[in-house]
């Protein structure tokens, strides 16, 4: 094994257990806020606020973590070949704040719908979705050019104080240092500014690696604007597709069923998939730069040897987390979000098994957008996402709560046999 080949398995180990780290603390916090803005709060004022929370991170995840991984793919490989990323920054930039401006004119066009339809006639709560998705372009730019020069515990403690900051709205309100819906839901607008102090420390240390000239002239050149608005809109498609994945069900069934609070808790079941998958973010954060890297200075089998320990890791981890739903479950969630119905164990265990199907698409999609496959990978997201709102919008099953269950499971193996079935092709 030759020194850089171990050099980059140490740092993507590394990488990762320092994200899973930060982020496996952030979900428990995060996990924390939505448990305590539960007990805050009516259940009627607990579904607006996963509203709020549903749809801002439908149109962050959609529209700035393309950036994200534009940049973090891109620096990393041009890192590899001993390039700097400056030019690469101001393309991914000027993306980005493309992607800002058109959200905040569809935001102001859609006030009306959004504030008095979806909000209740709250104002408070459409200005904090406006802000809060305007503050996470910042965020996420930061991820990405963190995760790029493999600055990982800087991007663990990013994550994790967004979620600090988060957490302590919902604790005020328990405290009775402040009240409502309102204040509880502020502290999703406040998060990602303040986790931003974090990225001035970038600069008190660099650690590029030095320009190699042979390695310079191997290289495909800068990141273009034409090909890094190709690559972000195919992500964006990926992005779209698992936040519909996430979170069709909870819009489904707002807009469907007679009962106030059923939405609620749809997405606080959905959670147990949705907690693991921000820890996925470590490995996420990670692998992508470390596949680039791989893809520009390495042979396909350490390529493979990566996705193969993700995968197993992932795999093993789902199958603990569904036969521990199974047997305790449906107490635990009850308990920790205040749920007043019976919560079935086999569609508890089956969001857990589709949690792992999850897991291994995301593992096998940054393949995919390493090798260039970010079109093929799009496509296999959108097929799988049509096919769970499909579901949702069928009567084939009468309880909504277990539709979506049977449905996020059926979304996700149909996700990862197509994500398979495209890794399985050479570029």
């Amino acid at each position: 094994m030759s020194a850089s080949v171990a050099a980059s398995r140490s740092g993507y180990g590394r990488g990762a257990r320092i994200l899973s780290v930060g982020i496996a603390t952030t979900g428990i916090v995060t996990f924390a806020y939505f448990a305590l803005a539960a007990h805050a709060l009516s259940d009627v004022e607990y579904t607006r606020i996963s509203l709020v929370w549903a749809i801002m991170f439908v149109i962050t995840s959609v529209i700035y973590r393309p950036i994200e991984q534009l940049l973090s793919r891109t620096i990393a490989d041009r890192r590899a070949r001993g390039h700097s990323g400056g030019h690469d920054l101001r393309v991914a930039l000027l993306i980005q704040a493309a992607f800002a401006l058109i959200f905040l004119a569809a935001a102001l066009a859609a006030r009306g719908p959004l504030q008095d339809g979806v909000f209740d006639g709250s104002r408070a709560l459409y200005w904090i979705l406006v802000v809060g998705v305007l503050a996470y372009a910042a965020s996420y730019f930061a991820r990405g050019f963190l995760a790029g020069h493999q600055r990982f515990a800087l991007y663990g403690a990013l994550v994790f104080l967004e979620a600090v900051a988060r957490v302590c709205f919902a604790l005020a309100v328990i405290v009775g240092i402040a009240s409502g819906q309102s204040a509880v839901a502020l502290g999703m607008a406040a998060a990602p500014l303040v986790s931003l102090v974090v990225v001035p420390l970038f600069f008190s240390r660099r650690d590029d690696p030095p320009a190699d000239r042979d390695a310079v002239q191997k290289t495909e050149g800068g990141l273009t604007l034409r090909r890094g608005t190709g690559f972000a809109f195919a992500v964006f498609a990926v992005m779209l597709a698992e936040q519909t994945l996430l979170n069709a069900a909870v819009l489904t069934v707002k807009g469907t069923s007679t009962d106030a609070a059923l939405a609620g808790v749809v997405f606080s079941v959905l959670l147990i998939a949705r907690a693991p998958l921000q820890l996925f973010q470590a490995v996420q954060g990670s692998l992508l730069p470390h596949l680039a890297g791989l893809q520009a200075t390495a042979g396909d089998a350490e390529f493979r040897r990566a996705i193969r320990m993700t995968v197993l890791a992932s795999g093993g981890f789902a199958l603990a987390v569904a036969v521990g739903l199974f047997a305790i479950g449906p107490p635990v969630v009850s308990g920790l979000f205040d749920i007043n119905r019976d919560l079935a164990r086999g569609g508890l265990a089956l969001v857990g098994l589709g949690m792992g199907f999850h897991l291994i698409g995301g593992t096998l999609n940054q393949a995919a957008l390493a090798r260039g496959q970010a079109l093929g990978a799009a496509l296999a997201w959108l097929l799988s996402a049509a096919a769970f709102v499909a579901w949702m919008l069928s009567p084939v099953v009468e309880d909504q709560l277990l539709r979506a269950e049977i449905g996020y499971f059926g979304a996700t193996a149909l996700l990862c046999a197509l994500l398979a079935a495209l890794y399985r092709r050479r570029r």
